[in-house]
Order: C-alpha cells, then sequence, then structure tokens
C-alpha cells in the first residue's frame, strides 16, 4: 500500500482557506479517501444515518478530481488501488499551515527563486518506546532557511470490506434529489437560522416544485418560520396556482405537498446549522432539496470555473442531514 503526492499550489490553497476549515466545523474527524482518479474527505459516511433520537448527523462529501489537488499523484494498493483512513481534521490542518509558512519563505539574496512542492505521503514510523509501528500521513517541504516534515498521526487503513461500504455510501448519496431550489442570500438564511434555533430544536424544511423554500419550527406555545419564494429550480418545476399568493405560507406548503408537487421533512436544527458551517468553503451556489420520499434533506454546493459561469466538474460538494420522520410526498 503506497501513496506519494506533490501538492499543486491553487490545491493546497482550496485545502487550507476552504475545505478543511469547513470540514473541521462539521466534525472533528473525517475520512481521507484517495482513488486513482480522485481525492476525497468524507464526513460521517460510514457512521448510522438514523442512530439515536437526532439521526447520526449530517454526511458530507468533498471530492476532487486528483489533477485539481496534485501534479503528481500514485497510489497503489490491493484494494483496488484506493486507500481511505480517518484522521482528526484540525491536525491535518495545523500540519498543513506548517509547511505552507515554510514553504513561502522568501528566498535570500542569491538563491534562485522558487521552493520546492510540497510533498504529502503515507508512512509507518516507529514511535519512542513503542514496538508497533503506527500510519502516518506526512508532509515535506523546503523553505530558503529551514526545511519542515510533519507527520499527522491516522487510523490504520480501512480494510477491502470497509473500503467497500463508503463506496456504496457514495454511490447511495449520489443520488439528486427531483428538485432542487438555489437558495441566493446565504447569509439571510443563516441570520434566520440563528433565530430559529432559539425557539426550538426540530425544524420542519419544504421544497416545492415552484421554487420554494420553507422553514418553520413548532412548540406547544409557538410556530415561528420563514419561507424564500421564486427561487431558480433544477430539476421537476411547476408553475405555482393562481391566487397561491394570497395565501399563508403554511398553506402554501401543505397545499403543495398535497398536491405531490413538494416535500416536507423534520431535521434536527443542530444538523442544519452544522451543515450551514460548509459555507466556509465559499461555494458559487448553495442549493436546497428533498430527496424522494423524504429520504433526505439535500445540500448542494457548486463551484464555477474561475472566470466563467460554467459549473467546475473537478470539484463536487455536498450534505446529506438525515430527517426526523418518514417525510410527505
Amino acid at each position: 500500500m503506497k501513496f506519494k503526492a506533490f501538492f499543486t499550489d491553487d490545491g493546497i490553497s482550496l485545502l487550507d482557506k476552504r475545505f478543511l476549515p469547513a470540514m473541521d466545523k462539521v466534525g472533528r474527524v473525517c475520512h481521507v479517501f484517495f482513488t486513482p482518479t480522485h481525492a476525497m474527505l468524507l464526513h460521517n459516511l460510514l457512521g448510522a444515518t438514523a442512530a439515536g433520537p437526532d439521526g447520526g448527523g449530517p454526511q458530507c462529501v468533498a471530492q476532487f478530481a486528483k489533477d485539481l489537488l496534485f501534479r503528481e499523484y500514485n497510489v497503489s494498493s490491493r484494494n483496488g488501488n484506493q486507500i481511505a483512513f480517518s484522521v482528526e481534521v484540525a491536525l491535518l490542518h495545523r500540519a498543513l499551515r506548517s509547511v505552507l509558512a515554510v514553504h513561502a519563505q522568501p528566498p535570500a539574496a542569491g538563491d534562485a527563486p522558487g521552493a520546492p512542492a510540497i510533498q504529502v505521503k503515507l508512512v509507518n514510523k516507529l514511535p519512542a518506546g513503542s514496538r508497533t509501528a503506527t500510519p502516518f500521513l506526512t508532509f515535506e517541504t523546503k523553505g530558503a532557511r529551514a526545511a519542515v516534515v510533519q507527520d499527522v498521526p491516522i487510523s490504520r487503513p480501512l480494510s477491502r470490506s470497509d473500503i467497500e461500504r463508503l463506496q456504496a455510501a457514495l454511490d447511495a448519496a449520489k443520488d439528486l434529489p427531483q428538485t432542487l431550489v438555489q437558495v441566493p442570500d446565504l447569509p439571510q438564511l443563516q441570520s434566520l437560522v440563528d433565530r430559529l434555533k432559539n425557539v426550538g430544536d426540530l425544524l420542519t424544511v419544504a421544497v416545492t416544485q415552484y421554487g420554494d423554500l420553507h422553514l418553520q419550527v413548532s412548540t406547544s406555545l409557538v410556530t415561528v418560520g420563514s419561507e424564500f419564494r421564486k427561487l431558480r429550480v433544477i430539476g421537476d418545476r411547476a408553475n405555482a396556482p393562481v391566487g397561491n399568493q394570497n395565501l399563508t405560507s403554511s398553506t402554501r406548503m401543505d397545499m403543495a405537498v398535497e398536491k405531490g408537487e413538494a416535500l416536507s421533512v423534520q431535521v434536527n436544527m443542530k444538523h442544519l446549522v452544522k451543515s450551514l458551517h460548509c459555507h466556509l468553503a465559499k461555494p458559487d451556489c448553495t442549493f436546497y432539496g428533498i430527496a424522494p420520499g423524504g429520504a433526505c434533506l439535500t445540500v448542494v454546493f457548486q463551484y464555477f470555473i474561475p472566470g466563467t459561469r460554467l459549473a467546475d466538474k473537478s470539484i463536487s460538494f455536498y450534505c446529506r442531514l438525515p430527517v426526523l420522520d418518514p417525510g410527505s410526498s
């Protein structure tokens, strides 16, 4: 089992400035998954999605084409040249920033410009006082005045059966909802959720084919909610009924669900708050949708090729939130 690669400048910047801060907010530990074509950061894909009274927490997938992150990339194993392991996100980010600081050192007078690329590889080392080798993800680089090696402790690489489970979970998570609505004003959504979380722990979310997103919290004393209307729709869509605008938000939602033109689910407020931290990865667009049958609430983050409005297919980033009831359809 071997892994060795050299980061591109854009790739390491994406991880440092965007994705590792976001993943650290979602969960303390994530899986790193290397395949012959992609590198991934995965949260909770092997966890139970319906464990306990509030579900198993959101699943989060950040997938990158290998050429986006690395300019040289070699991975080999007996598991179809796939390697996966778990790591503490904060330790991973700290090591990355340490090597970046050395890498950025300006050259001394008379030295050739340009520092060597940052290398990352899997190694087994024998810690002091131990008789058993321990796996590490090791970062190495040289600056103008120093060199650095950062060893990040990781779990034992996943077995073939666990990698198959991980791949099966990934395959299942790729199915998009039939209707997605784009939320253009993320600060407004975050502000709304910050207010609603002080009211209750359970949030009802509804997505209509008219381009409406409804959020509502109900307790024995009060019902509070809000909606975003006439949003951009991808997938199945329908025209809002005439006179719909004169009805209350909850009435419109109930009617759309009864007609099969909306889905409604209930999620844990803490899970939605966690998913909103993914905006630290600075997506260009964010879409919300509900899987068929109300299986989960899906949040899809889209990126554009720099300088264009074309989707960057080298990055895939999304979250799936477990639901607390079977949903309505």
